[in-house]
């Protein structure tokens, strides 16, 4: 592993128990970093903190109160990575429950921009700061029966590139990556048959593995990353085609 020089870096990685986010904290910490795992469920999240080292915090993501509260108590952040995310299940668009649409994008993209707008002033103000947004490949081609969760991620990816050009000059960058799919626990929240879709679509005939996208987002997330805002880094095994 080439070790990222995070040293002296405070980060916090919300869905940061399990799948490509504890693989992401843990690249972080291995490469210096003071890590916050954000998460929703309260075990997993104490018991994966307490295995790597980090600091948990056991919140809603989509409640403003409860992340600007958490904003507060970690004080001067430099790397947000915007991980949490769910599936919600397999549907064609006509026969989703819109009370599943709503989680989904509640969780993939409201969620972002909640800690964004808790996190980012105290970045302004110190003059530097790094954002790495969990998005998908799905966000760019739409997949068949995921459109709640193809339609979220694409808006992280606008809201990436809209949060990088107001950032530009202030010394914050603001990236995401589109991964393809992981075998990861989102897994679970999937049908068979659209995990085999997922599969049949990547040229290189193999699931990303959560240390490739952690490696990623460690450079993303350090000063080496210093001409790059408001872009899109490829994480799809040759699927993606922009």
């Amino acid at each position: 592993m080439n070790r990222i020089d995070l040293d002296g870096r405070r980060a916090v990685v919300t869905g940061g128990a399990q799948g490509l986010g504890r693989a992401i904290a843990e690249r972080l910490i291995a490469s210096g970093a003071a890590v916050e795992i954000w998460d929703m469920q309260d075990a997993p999240t104490r018991a994966a903190a307490a295995a790597m080292g980090a600091c948990a915090r056991v919140l809603d993501l989509t409640d403003d109160a409860a992340v600007a509260g958490a904003a507060e108590a970690a004080g001067a952040v430099d790397i947000l990575v915007n991980n949490a995310g769910i599936a919600g299940g397999n549907a064609p668009t006509w026969q989703l429950d819109p009370a599943i649409w709503r989680q989904v994008v509640e969780v993939n993209l409201t969620a972002p921009f909640v800690v964004c707008r808790a996190l980012v002033p105290g970045m302004i103000a110190r003059g530097y700061g790094r954002i790495v947004n969990i998005a998908s490949v799905a966000g760019k081609e739409g997949n068949p029966n995921a459109a709640h969760y193809s339609a979220s991620k694409a808006g992280v990816i606008a809201l990436t590139k809209s949060l990088g050009k107001e950032l530009a000059e202030t010394g914050v960058l603001v990236n995401c990556v589109t991964p393809a799919a992981a075998r990861t626990p989102i897994f679970d929240q999937m049908s068979g048959q659209h995990i085999d879709y997922m599969l049949s679509k990547i040229p290189m005939k193999r699931f990303l593995e959560p240390d490739e996208a952690a490696a990623m987002v460690a450079w993303l997330a350090s000063r080496d990353c210093a001409f790059s805002t408001g872009a899109v880094f490829d994480l799809s095994g040759g699927r993606a085609t922009y």
